[in-house]
């Protein structure tokens, strides 16, 4: 089992900037591919970002490119996510996940992960 803790949410203004924690207790994070999800009122929870185990290459939804990075702390079993430049369209909750084990690419479905934190609201005021 895998418990993953987001942190970081919070209010800002747009073009702003936040970093999300996912603190990992269970397992080593750096065997799992992770990835941060997020879901607005109303809407389907949506890849964002993520990064794989092994060779840890990222992946990054069109929308968020250049704005927002993954990374991974293995000494401190974390995953952040720095948001740069946030957008008022970036409000939503914001999930980090890890993938089904044994999976070395990073999925771009929900479904493919097994393990989801609580989330952290994310609210960007115009």
């Amino acid at each position: 089992q895998v418990q993953l803790v987001e942190s970081g949410g919070g209010l800002v203004q747009a073009g702003g900037s936040l970093r999300l924690s996912c603190a990992a207790s269970g397992r080593t994070l750096s065997n799992y591919a992770m990835g941060w999800f997020r879901q607005a009122p109303g809407k389907e929870r949506r890849f964002v970002t993520g990064i794989s185990r092994g060779n840890g290459s990222t992946y990054y939804a069109d929308s968020v490119k250049g704005r927002f990075t993954i990374s991974r702390d293995n000494a401190k079993n974390t995953v952040y996510l720095q948001m740069n430049s946030l957008k008022p369209e970036d409000t939503a909750v914001y999930y980090c996940a890890a993938a089904n084990s044994g999976t070395y690419y990073v999925p771009l479905s929900p479904y493919e992960y097994a393990y989801w934190g609580q989330g952290t609201q994310v609210t960007v005021s115009s």
